[in-house]
C-alpha cells in the first residue's frame, strides 16, 4: 500500500511538472520552431528562439546563410538544395531542422479585368422540356435517361462541338423515323444511349426534349502571369454553369480584355457585382485549357501589363503567409488596375491543396465606398503581402461583403502546371 501511495504522489508531481512546463516561455518558444523550413533563393526567414538555445555547426552553409542573435535565428536561402540546421542547448543537440531551398521564382501580378469565353466538351444539357405530339406530351431526352448536367459528346459516332451540330442529326433521324445513338459524359462516367426525335405538332419540327448549351461567358480578374512558360492563372475558383450549378467541363476557351462599366455595390445578404463589357476588338489574349476549383488556366499570347506593379515579384508559400496587412490589385473603373488595402484575418499553412486558405477583409475606405467590399468579378484579384504574391481573392461572404476567402498562390501555380518545387539538379 505504501508503494502504491508513493507511486501516485510521484505521478502527480510529474503531471504537474509537465503542465508547468507547457507554460514555461523557453519551452513554448522551442516547440514553435518548425521541424522543416522551405524558402526560396534570396529570401530570408526569421524565427524566435528559446533562451539558451544556440545554432550548432551542422549546417553546411552551402545552401543557407545563418545569422543568430540573442532572441532570433535568421536564415537566407543562398543556393537551391537541401540543408540542415542543428540546434543545441547547453552544448547538447536538441533539435534538427530540415531546410529546403527552392530555386528563385517570380511571377508578374495581374489585377486586370478579363472577359472569359468557355466552350464546353460537347453540348451541355441544362434542362428538359415536353414535346407536344397530336396525342400526348413526351420528353425523348428524359426517356433516354439523359440528366441535367450531362454532356453529349458525339451523335452517331461523330464529335459534337456546338449546338449547331445537333440540329441536322435530329432532323434527318426524325424524318427517317430512326433513333440516334448518343455518347454521354456524366462526371467521370461515359455511356451510350438511344434517343428518338419526335415531331412537335405545334412548332412543326422534330425535337428531342432537352435544352442544351455549348458555351459560357463572364468576367473575372487575372491573378498572375509566368513569363518563361507563358502560363497564367485567373479567377481563383471554378466556373460553374448557372443552370446546372455544376463545373463546366472545358473543351477550350479564350480570354479577352474587358472594361468595367459600373459597380453594383454589395450589401448584407446580396453580393455586389462588377458590370463589364468585352473589349471592342475582342482580341484574344490567351487560351483556356483548364477550369478547376482553383481557377482557370492556360497560356497568354503575349505578356500583359497592369500599369502599377509591372515587374516580376516573388511568391509566398502557404506556410509563409501571415495575419496582418496586405493589398489587392483589381479594377473597379474602366481598365485601371489599382491597389487597395486589405487585412489577412486568418491563414492556414496548408500541406495539401485547398481552395479556402485565407480569410481576408477589405479595409480600404475608397474600395469600401465604391464596392461595399468584395464583389462578383473581383475573383482572381492578386493578394500582395510584404512584396510577395501570396494568393487571390475567391469568394465573398454573403452576410458580410467586406470579407471573403482567398486561395494560396502555391496551389494556383501547381494547378497551372508550374513546378516551383524543382530542386537544384546538381544537389
Amino acid at each position: 500500500m505504501r508503494f502504491e501511495h508513493i507511486r501516485k504522489i510521484t505521478g502527480g508531481i510529474l503531471l504537474v511538472s509537465l503542465l508547468l512546463l507547457g507554460f514555461y516561455k523557453p519551452f513554448q518558444q522551442y516547440i514553435q520552431i518548425p521541424d522543416q523550413i522551405t524558402i526560396f533563393e534570396g529570401q530570408e526567414l526569421t524565427f524566435n528562439k528559446a533562451d539558451h538555445l544556440a545554432v550548432a555547426t551542422a549546417a553546411t552553409n552551402e545552401h543557407i546563410d545563418v545569422n543568430e542573435s540573442q532572441y532570433a535565428i535568421s536564415l537566407e536561402g543562398m543556393q537551391a538544395g537541401e540543408d540542415k540546421l542543428l540546434l543545441e542547448m547547453a552544448g547538447f543537440p536538441v533539435k534538427k531542422v530540415d531546410v529546403n531551398i527552392l530555386k528563385d521564382f517570380k511571377v508578374y501580378p495581374g489585377g486586370q479585368s478579363i472577359g472569359v469565353k468557355l466552350n464546353t466538351l460537347g453540348v451541355l444539357v441544362v434542362g428538359h422540356h415536353l414535346v407536344a405530339t397530336k396525342d400526348e406530351k413526351l420528353s425523348p431526352g428524359e426517356d433516354a435517361g439523359i440528366k441535367v448536367g450531362d454532356i453529349i459528346t458525339s451523335i452517331e459516332g461523330k464529335k459534337i462541338n456546338s449546338m449547331a451540330d445537333v440540329g441536322p442529326f435530329v432532323e434527318e433521324a426524325g424524318k427517317n423515323g430512326q433513333a440516334l445513338q448518343l455518347s454521354v459524359q456524366r462526371g467521370k462516367e461515359k455511356f451510350n444511349t438511344m434517343l428518338k426525335p419526335i415531331f412537335d405538332d405545334k412548332a412543326k419540327v422534330y425535337k428531342i426534349g432537352i435544352y442544351i448549351r455549348d458555351s459560357a461567358a463572364g468576367i473575372g480578374t487575372m491573378t498572375f502571369f509566368e513569363p518563361n512558360s507563358k502560363k497564367y492563372g485567373a479567377l481563383g475558383h471554378v466556373i460553374s454553369d448557372m443552370d446546372t450549378k455544376k463545373p463546366i467541363v472545358v473543351e477550350d476557351g479564350q480570354i479577352v480584355n474587358s472594361t468595367v462599366t459600373a459597380i453594383e455595390k454589395g450589401k448584407n445578404g446580396t453580393p455586389g457585382e462588377k458590370l463589364a463589357r468585352f473589349s471592342e476588338n475582342q482580341e484574344v489574349i490567351g487560351n483556356i485549357t483548364l477550369n478547376s476549383p482553383f481557377g482557370i488556366f492556360g497560356k497568354l499570347n503575349k505578356p500583359i501589363k497592369n500599369g502599377i506593379l509591372d515587374k516580376p515579384m516573388p511568391i509566398a508559400l502557404s506556410s509563409q503567409v501571415k495575419e496582418g496587412p496586405a493589398k489587392i490589385l483589381t479594377v473597379v473603373d474602366g481598365n485601371n488596375v489599382e491597389e487597395y488595402d486589405v487585412e489577412i484575418v486568418s491563414t492556414v499553412p496548408q500541406k495539401f491543396p485547398a481552395t479556402k486558405g485565407m480569410v481576408i477583409k477589405v479595409t480600404d475606405p475608397t474600395l469600401l465606398n465604391k464596392t461595399g467590399g468584395i464583389v462578383q468579378g473581383m475573383s482572381g484579384s492578386p493578394i500582395i503581402q510584404d512584396g510577395k504574391v501570396i494568393g487571390a481573392v475567391t469568394h465573398v461572404f454573403v452576410n458580410d461583403p467586406t470579407s471573403g476567402y482567398g486561395v494560396h498562390i502555391e496551389w494556383m501555380l501547381q494547378e497551372a502546371g508550374i513546378d516551383i518545387y524543382e530542386k537544384d539538379k546538381a544537389s
